[in-house]
C-alpha cells in the first residue's frame, strides 16, 4: 500500500480543543500529507460526508486517534505491558524466544502495526540495542509513533523501551533494498494474516488502512541479505505462507493460533 492520497483522509481536532490539540492536528496533517480541516463541532459522520473521506485523524490534547469505518484506533501498550510482565516474572515471551532477543542486538521490525511487538523487542535489546520499526500506512504510523514518543508506561523501563523505538513510514521492501548487507541482526515480519483471526477486535479498525499485500520471495531474500542472524515471520498457525516463503516453523504450543517461522542466516 502506498501513501494515503490527500482525498482519502483528513486531520482535525476533537470538538472541544485547545491550542495544543490544534498544533498536533496540523503537525499530523503535515506528517501524513493530508489536509487539516476545522472541526466546526461536526460529528465524525458529518465530517466524512462533508469531505468525502472514510478516515479522520483526530487530535486530542495528548494523543492522536484514527476514526475508521470499522471503529476507532488509538495507541495503548496494554498487550506489551502484559507480555513484559510475563518476561519479568520468568514466564517468557514466545516472540522474544524465537527471535533470541538479548541486549545489544539490532532489530528491524518491518511491520509496526499497533506497536506491541516493537515495544517487547526494544525491551529485549535494551539501551545498547536498536529497534527500527517500519509502517506502510501513514495514518497508522502517525498514531503509533506519537504514542510511542509520549505515552507514559506503567514502569520506567517500559516507557524507556517505547522512547527508543525509531519508526519509519515506508514500504518494507524499499527500506530493505536501501540497507547494506548484514546491517541488522534480526529482521521481523508480522504482516496482516492471510487468514485473519476475526476474534482480534483490537485489529479491526486497522484493516481499512493497513497494508494487505502478501509478503514476497523478493522481500524475504532482501531480509536475509540484511539480517546477520535470522529472519522471523509471524503468521496464523494454519497459514501456508511459511512453506511458500521458505521458513521453518519454530516449535511451539500445538494449541496456539499463532506460529513463527525462522530462516537462519
Amino acid at each position: 500500500m502506498g501513501k494515503i492520497t490527500e482525498l482519502s483522509a483528513v486531520a482535525t481536532t476533537r470538538r472541544k480543543y485547545g491550542q495544543a490539540a490544534l498544533e498536533l492536528a496540523e503537525a499530523a496533517a503535515r506528517r501524513t500529507g493530508i489536509p487539516c480541516v476545522p472541526r466546526e463541532r461536526l460529528s465524525i459522520p458529518a465530517l466524512r460526508e462533508k469531505y468525502k473521506v472514510d478516515h479522520i485523524l483526530v487530535a486530542h490534547t495528548d494523543e492522536l486517534r484514527l476514526a475508521t469505518p470499522t471503529g476507532e484506533f488509538f495507541f495503548h501498550p496494554n498487550m506489551a505491558h502484559l507480555r513484559l510482565k510475563n518476561i519479568r516474572q520468568g514466564d517468557g515471551d514466545r516472540m522474544s524466544e524465537v527471535m533470541q532477543l538479548r541486549p545489544g542486538l539490532r532489530v528491524l521490525d518491518c511491520t509496526l502495526g499497533i506497536g506491541a511487538d516493537a515495544i517487547v523487542e526494544s525491551y529485549g535489546v535494551g539501551e545498547s540495542g536498536l529497534v527500527v520499526a517500519l509502517e506502510a500506512s501513514p495514518l497508522i504510523e502517525a498514531v503509533v509513533s506519537y504514542g510511542l514518543a509520549h505515552h507514559v508506561g506503567e514502569r520506567a523501563d517500559t516507557t524507556a523501551a517505547m522512547r527508543r523505538i525509531q519508526t519509519v513510514c515506508t514500504q518494507a521492501i524499499d527500506y530493505l533494498r536501501a540497507q547494506p548487507d548484514d546491517s541488522f541482526d534480526i529482521v521481523y515480519f508480522d504482516p496482516m494474516f492471510r487468514h485473519p483471526l476475526l476474534a482480534s477486535e483490537a485489529l479491526n479498525p486497522l484493516r481499512s488502512v493497513a497494508d494487505h499485500e502478501a509478503s514476497t520471495e523478493a522481500m524475504v531474500a532482501e531480509a536475509c541479505r540484511v539480517a546477520r542472524q535470522r529472519v522471523v515471520f509471524k503468521e496464523n498457525a494454519r497459514s501456508h505462507e511459511f512453506a511458500r516463503l521458505g521458513f521453518t516453523v519454530a516449535p511451539g504450543s500445538k494449541y496456539s493460533k499463532i506460529s513463527y517461522g525462522v530462516i537462519e542466516c
